[in-house]
């Protein structure tokens, strides 16, 4: 049993000649212009947190990351809405629909590292020796000693 490929062909041609592939690139095309229009009107700060779902019946739904943003929204829609109509593509608009979708990938915490400095490892380094506590005195000099890159 042989494989023979099916011959190459330009994502061009696939979207002229397969409905469903013509219809889901439209509908591609028609978010995208919803996101830049609403990305338009939204506040800088908004505009990472929300997403244009879709626009049907008069309204558009917005994917917001968590509740906070969505409250925002939901303040200043009358707002929204009257400069979203403005845009062909949002004339008819009459309300829109938050709905909270927190992102897939969570984005981690930078990892913060302490600098490290001679000065304060000699300035603990000193003060160890004036402490006469015999633990704190060692858990003074161990920082000193990790401030001077020494295990």
């Amino acid at each position: 049993m042989s494989f023979y490929p099916m011959d190459a062909r330009r994502p061009g041609d696939l979207l002229k000649t397969h409905s469903a592939l013509k219809g889901l690139f439209r509908q591609a095309r028609a978010i995208e212009r919803m996101q830049v229009l609403l990305d338009s009107v939204l506040e800088p700060a908004a505009r990472e947190h929300c997403r244009a779902a879709s626009y049907r019946d008069g309204v558009l739904r917005v994917l917001v990351t968590d509740s906070q943003w969505a409250t925002r929204v939901r303040y200043q829609q009358r707002r929204l809405i009257r400069q979203l109509q403005a845009y062909a593509e949002f004339a008819t608009l009459t309300k829109i629909h938050c709905r909270v979708q927190p992102p897939l990938v969570k984005k981690t915490p930078p990892v913060r590292k302490m600098r490290r400095s001679i000065v304060a490892a000699e300035t603990l380094f000193e003060t160890s020796r004036e402490i006469s506590d015999p633990n704190l005195r060692a858990a003074l000099e161990r920082l000193a000693r990790h401030h001077n890159g020494e295990p």
